[in-house]
């Protein structure tokens, strides 16, 4: 009866629908000063629906399991001002980057434990990105440094709408040099899921690296969850990117893509059509998940699929904004992978994916401006722009 009562006040002036999602949604917060209750929990922790849940009602993530991201890692260089080429951007920001570093670090934002296995130069920017792992509490332990490659870089034009185009300079770079003689697999199998994109696939001996991962974690019984994340000037040819994206699609158990992206792989097919993205679903997939910008993602399962909407923000740079909408749905899956045969709780761990890209957006960069776990709560109880 006394969690009833705390309930109670948790959700005092909310909608009793929206107040029910609330309570369902375990890693939602507010602070107990918003609201007329001071004695939130009486104890310092709870057991609530098979979970541990902290004094302010978030879950507990700091044992939570580990999510490993395996992949490129490189320095972005953003111009300080859109709407100019790269020719005529006055100045540039430096920042870290490389989509699964950006969900590393965007886990452990959020509270979560994940690692990082990749490579870099041995160099200052490769001394710089470890650092900044290990400063975001992104386990290191995988990462290699090659004295004969440098860090890999990007230069991103950013349209006046936040939007963005790359220039890299990677021939080759590092990230592209880490062989399967070089893996952690210790680390790969204490994994709950291992994360990866498709910038590896890219070429040798990276390529053979990235598959003998992946099926490490597969025979370990470890989740795997794949962004294609498509770069097409990467690639020797659009029938190549096309080809090395699919290679790997059947291995993963949870894919995420954007609309582009489904045009892409299906030769220009209707993004929008669920006949079409269903040409995608493979037999084993658990979760497909089609990201839409601002106006949020779409879902779907072998038993149920829908939309959920997004964070409407001023968009000031959208780098990183779909690696932080992975991170924070795979946060939440690492903890309870029962989410995924779980519809109406699956769409409240998207609810808090959205906002995380919603956020990321609105600063430059990808690392600087993934959110931590307390902005994005907050950003869900309350308009951000």
């Amino acid at each position: 009866m006394a969690l009833h009562s705390s309930v109670f006040c948790f959700t005092a002036g909310v909608s009793s629908s929206y107040a029910h999602r609330l309570v369902r949604f375990h890693h939602w917060t507010v602070k107990a000063t918003a609201f007329p209750c001071p004695s939130l929990f009486s104890a310092d922790r709870l057991n609530f629906q098979g979970k541990v849940v902290s004094r302010d009602g978030l879950l507990e993530t700091k044992d939570s399991p580990l999510v490993v991201c395996f992949g490129e890692m490189l320095i972005d260089f953003v111009p300080t001002i859109n709407g100019l080429s790269l020719a005529d951007s006055p100045a540039f920001k430096k920042a870290a980057g490389g989509a699964p570093a950006n969900v590393a670090v965007g886990i452990a934002r959020l509270g979560g434990s994940s690692a990082f296995i990749g490579k870099v130069g041995e160099d200052e920017f490769g001394y710089m990105l470890a650092d900044i792992l290990k400063e975001n509490n992104v386990n290191n332990e995988g990462m290699r440094f090659d004295p004969g490659a440098r860090t890999a870089l990007a230069f991103v034009t950013l349209k006046r709408n936040g939007e963005r185009e790359f220039m890299f300079y990677r021939n080759p770079s590092a990230d592209m040099l880490l062989q399967e003689a070089e893996l952690d697999y210790d680390l790969i199998k204490k994994a709950r899921i291992f994360h990866f994109g498709s910038i590896s696939l890219i070429t040798e001996p990276c390529k053979s690296a990235h598959i003998a991962a992946a099926k490490a974690a597969k025979d370990a019984g470890v989740l795997l969850s794949y962004d294609p994340n498509l770069r097409l000037p990467l690639w020797p040819s659009t029938e190549k990117a096309r080809e090395g994206i699919l290679s790997i699609w059947q291995m993963a158990d949870i894919i995420k893509v954007s609309e582009e992206e489904i045009s892409f792989l299906t030769q220009g097919e209707d993004p929008y059509d669920d006949a079409v993205v269903r040409k995608l679903y493979h037999p084993n997939l658990k979760l497909l998940l089609v990201t839409e910008g601002p106006d949020g993602c779409r879902y779907y399962t072998k038993e149920f699929n829908g939309r959920v909407k997004g964070l409407r923000v001023d968009a000031v740079d959208t780098t990183g904004a779909g690696d932080a909408f992975v991170a924070g749905i795979l946060s939440q899956l690492s903890v309870d992978l029962s989410l995924l045969q779980k519809e109406d709780q699956l769409r409240d761990a998207l609810k808090f994916a959205n906002a995380c890209g919603a956020l990321t957006v609105m600063e430059r960069g990808a690392i600087p401006a993934l959110p931590r776990r307390e902005a994005v709560l907050n950003a869900m109880l309350k308009p951000v722009a």
